[in-house]
């Protein structure tokens, strides 16, 4: 299960990659298209960016997984439970 905060990120730089694209062709923006589409499939398990975008919508749909940490408030010390 990726890490939702990573897949953000990555989401967000794979739109800010298209949307500069669309005004300008450019190699090396293509290239770095086609990376973080490779790295979003490996990310979510996919072949396909359409499927890879799709998965990455299911998994950040999710409610979150964080739960307190035993005798703590969960204000500071938040841990990840395994799903």
């Amino acid at each position: 299960m990726p890490d939702p905060r990573e897949l953000r990120v990555l989401l967000a730089r794979f739109a800010d990659v298209r949307i500069t694209l669309l005004s300008r062709e450019d190699p090396a923006l293509r290239r770095e298209l086609d990376r973080i589409s490779h790295t979003l499939c490996v990310m979510t398990g996919t072949r396909t960016t359409g499927d890879a975008l799709a998965a990455a919508d299911t998994i950040l749909a999710r409610p979150s997984q964080r739960q307190p940490a035993e005798g703590t408030s969960g204000t500071s010390a938040d841990v990840v439970t395994a799903a």
